[in-house]
């Protein structure tokens, strides 16, 4: 058993098999960390690549992202043991208003295969519930999600939301379909991303800075 057979399994969105390989190779005495970063995290970032370059598409992207999930809920008591470090941790939720979920849901597997520590909110936040779940984890990044232009409104009032409670320096990313890079300028927030790749290189970004 190897890491390249969790690799590989990602690839080949091969849910039923991967805990079991994961657990083989923890069994086995392999590293924690080169299991998640060579095995899982690696392995979404060959998708989204795919993704990226038209040859994969939503419903390949979820199967993968859920099968590195199911992987990822075997490493993660281990993690916390070996007291891996995070890239960094995001609060996610759909806005105030819209009840979409499918796109925020891909994000948020897609972020814990980055190895985010991610806390999914659901749909219809209101902004406060941004607030408090931020300020409970020490988020470094908050994503919201808009499919409905009625919605979008409640981007802004959620970063204005925010910087009132002394939040100002968390990072905001923000996505949807009617979601611009000119819309979150004007917002305020931090940065905008088409789709689920992306959010995880635009994360990945601003968690350093």
């Amino acid at each position: 058993m190897a890491i390249k057979d969790i690799y590989q399994a990602v690839l080949e969105y091969e849910e039923e098999t991967i805990a079991g390989l994961v657990e083989k190779e923890l069994a086995g005495g392999a590293d924690i960390n080169r299991v998640l970063q060579e095995g899982l995290i690696a392995a979404m970032d060959a998708v989204g690549k795919s993704f990226s370059e038209g040859e994969l598409f939503v419903p390949e992207m979820l199967m993968a992202a859920q099968t590195m999930k199911t992987g990822l809920e075997v490493l993660k008591p281990k993690l916390g043991a070996a007291d891996q470090s995070s890239a960094g941790v995001v609060v996610i939720g759909t806005v105030k208003g819209d009840l979409h979920d499918i796109g925020k849901n891909l994000v948020g597997m897609m972020l814990e295969g980055g190895g985010f520590e991610v806390h999914d909110l659901g749909v219809d936040v209101k902004p406060e519930a941004f607030v408090e779940c931020a300020k409970a984890n020490k988020a470094d990044i908050v994503g919201m999600s808009a499919l409905l232009t009625t919605t979008m409104p409640s981007m802004e009032e959620t970063v204005a939301a925010l910087k009132e409670a002394g939040l100002g320096h968390i990072k905001v990313m923000i996505g949807g379909a009617p979601v611009t890079q000119a819309f979150a300028d004007k917002i305020g927030a931090g940065g905008y991303s088409e789709d689920a790749p992306s959010a995880v290189e635009l994360a990945r970004k601003l968690a350093r800075h």
